[in-house]
């Protein structure tokens, strides 16, 4: 059974490289970026997966791959102790999955916009976040340089509620959208492959 750190790493790693790479090849960033004219104009599928293997810059790669590392671990754990030698596949059944469900909304919004474009494995990464949150409802989440942690159900509603609202809004150059139906994917995949997680997850809440 291959361990929860080479799986990430297996993500992580060429995740890492590809970014570096296109930080200073416009040719390569351009053609792995996320754009739904070109997908839906020019049948270049493979965008819905490439763009999880692109970043802005530095802070947004090493942010996504820091999340994933600390909240895979987690989850690959999780479902190594229900899945056995299945718990590899299913993480990368929720990883990748994920990079495409997460874009969907985006896709069949902006389709026929030449100008949007999107990078980053955020919305992959936010599956995984809310897998761990669904597993392990009993944790501590909070921010980075903010010392309050929260439980970590109750920190995934709060984040929740502010994604949808700032999806609303579109008042900045991040992915919420990528980000709630990431979380969403992560959710229901937890629940679906592992369902005995729904009755733990709201006996802790209720009970």
């Amino acid at each position: 059974m291959m361990s929860s750190n080479l799986i990430l790493l297996i993500i992580i790693i060429p995740t890492a490289l590809v970014s570096f790479v296109s930080f200073n090849n416009s040719e390569s960033f351009n053609k792995l970026k996320f754009n739904p004219y070109m997908i839906a104009h020019h049948k270049e599928w493979y965008r819905f997966l490439s763009h999880g293997f692109v970043h802005a810059d530095w802070i947004h790669l090493l942010f996504n791959m820091y999340v994933l590392w600390e909240f895979g671990k987690l989850v690959v754990y999780f479902f190594q102790i229900k899945f056995v030698d299945l718990a590899n596949l299913h993480f990368l059944g929720l990883y990748f999955p994920a990079l495409i469900v997460s874009s969907l909304w985006s896709y069949f919004r902006n389709k026929d916009f030449a100008h949007y474009n999107a990078v980053g494995a955020s919305g992959a990464v936010s599956a995984v976040v809310f897998a761990s949150i669904v597993l392990y409802p009993q944790g501590r989440m909070g921010l980075i340089f903010i010392p309050i942690m929260l439980p970590s159900w109750i920190f995934g509603a709060i984040y929740l509620a502010y994604t949808v609202i700032m999806a609303r809004k579109q008042t900045d150059n991040i992915g919420h959208d990528a980000h709630l139906w990431g979380a969403v994917y992560g959710i229901v995949y937890t629940f679906v492959f592992y369902p005995r997680a729904f009755v733990d997850f709201f006996q802790y809440i209720f009970i």
